[in-house]
């Protein structure tokens, strides 16, 4: 949040996310900030416009705890994926046992990753960003290295909804490497 003069955005995170949203996905906005940075943390994504393209509409789900509790969870424990995690964890009770609601994850810390893993999202599917604008899979740097640059893979990895294709056969998974792990 740009609560002190700095753009936390990353370049193309507008366009990236409305073409994922164009293919048929739901995109929901997680944060273990504070309840009380609700309003502002809604405003900067209602805000960012990035040549033309605003992220598209989603849930924003924030941490109901207050500032105090919240800051002494993420910035002295270094734990905020256990809000994140009891939150997801929740939603994807809504839906039958069988059914994973939750596609990818994108974030900008170790932790996020934790979270995503935690609710079942495969390891191909979570991106993490670091400060510099990289993105890494399952710990690896893409050479596909930013948002932006995801544009032109984003068909394969998130192909439209009402696609026929088996993903397990789509050419972003076919040709991606193997995990070594």
């Amino acid at each position: 949040m740009p609560l002190v003069g700095i753009d936390w955005s990353q370049s193309g995170v507008a366009h990236l996310f409305s073409e994922i949203k164009e293919n048929g996905y739901q995109i929901l906005f997680l944060s273990a900030r504070a309840i009380s940075q609700a309003h502002h943390t809604r405003q900067f994504l209602l805000n960012l416009n990035q040549d033309g393209k605003v992220l598209p509409d989603g849930p924003v789900v924030i941490s109901p705890d207050g500032l105090f509790p919240s800051l002494y969870r993420e910035v002295i424990r270094r734990a905020p994926h256990e809000f994140k995690i009891a939150c997801l964890e929740d939603i994807r009770a809504l839906f039958p046992p069988d059914y994973n609601p939750f596609y990818a994850g994108f974030g900008n810390r170790d932790t996020d990753e934790i979270s995503y893993l935690k609710v079942g999202i495969a390891k191909g599917k979570i991106f993490i960003i670091n400060p510099k604008g990289e993105i890494s899979v399952n710990r690896r740097c893409l050479d596909t290295k930013s948002y932006t640059s995801l544009h032109a893979l984003v068909h394969g990895m998130f192909p439209p909804t009402e696609s026929s294709e088996q993903e397990d056969f789509n050419s972003w998974n076919f040709w991606k490497l193997p995990s070594f792990e």
